[in-house]
């Protein structure tokens, strides 16, 4: 059976994922950016746990939306466009700052490398820092009275940008990149039987198969607890992770999810984890999620 053809753009993005020679320095940088930013609520601020989505994207919306106003009226705008131009570039300049910050710590979080995502990600980071250099190069050639290089630079930064804008898109929807991964799972609307009773001790984690979905339980406080297993920021098995207050921890990046309900007690998670209903029939652990 052939392979179904993609868009060329589509393709090429998928290329950069093969550049394995990006590994050693994307691991480096994406060590010192979480060592820089601590778990809790530096990190949930950037990662936009307390919006219930991803920060970056909205971010991005002022220094894409400025700086292609700019580039039009320097196109169009005529002299009475200029200074307006130069103003946009400058804001512009200013907000592209929040939006790297808070696109490097989503960044950090795109392990393994073996699936090209980080290295798609470190072309995307590279071509957006480029359209910041062209565009901070293009204000400063305005300043000093060469419009003409000033806007030639402008016009180069928004190539890069739309480079870094493709590659970002790239990320979101044919990745994944930074959406809720149980945004399409189905319910599980009769009770199904999971585990033994006794295989799950207090404190312990286990997971069990429910209609070919990973589910973690847990036992706390002499209750039992079920969530879906695969972490919703990044797919981390939560079975692996750990116990701490009444939550279960992340073993990939800490994200923290209530027992009772799934929700979000610390990020970088945006999107709370789905849980079930459990009951206990003869000694038989039984799930739903109605």
């Amino acid at each position: 059976m052939s392979t179904p053809s993609r868009p060329a753009l589509h393709a090429l993005a998928e290329r950069l994922g093969e550049l394995g020679v990006l590994d050693a320095p994307a691991k480096a940088v994406g060590k010192l950016v979480r060592s820089a930013i601590p778990r809790g609520p530096v990190k949930d601020a950037l990662s936009g746990t307390w919006l219930g989505h991803g920060l970056h994207p909205l971010l991005t919306d002022v220094p894409i939306g400025t700086w292609t106003s700019a580039t039009i009226l320097d196109l169009v705008g005529g002299r009475a466009g200029r200074r307006g131009a130069d103003r946009l570039l400058a804001v512009g300049v200013i907000a592209a700052t929040p939006t790297a910050v808070t696109g490097l710590s989503d960044w950090a979080d795109t392990e393994p490398a073996s699936d090209g995502v980080r290295r798609i990600g470190s072309v995307h980071a590279l071509a957006n820092v480029t359209a910041l250099g062209l565009y901070a190069a293009s204000l400063a050639a305005r300043a000093g009275g060469r419009r003409g290089a000033g806007v030639t630079l402008g016009l180069a930064g928004a190539g890069a940008l739309a480079v870094g804008g493709h590659l970002g898109g790239h990320l979101s929807y044919a990745r994944g990149v930074g959406v809720d991964t149980h945004a399409f799972d189905r319910p599980v609307a009769d009770w199904e039987d999971v585990l033994a009773e006794a295989e799950v001790p207090e404190g312990g984690l286990r997971v069990a198969a429910v209609d070919g979905e990973p589910v973690l339980l847990a036992r706390h406080g002499g209750e039992l607890f079920a969530l879906a297993d695969r972490c919703a920021h990044r797919q981390g098995p939560l079975h692996e992770g750990e116990l701490v207050d009444g939550c279960v921890e992340c073993p990939l990046h800490g994200s923290r999810f209530a027992l009772a309900d799934g929700s979000v007690e610390r990020g970088p998670s945006a999107y709370p984890q789905p849980a079930y209903e459990t009951r206990v029939r003869e000694g038989r652990i039984e799930v739903r999620r109605p």
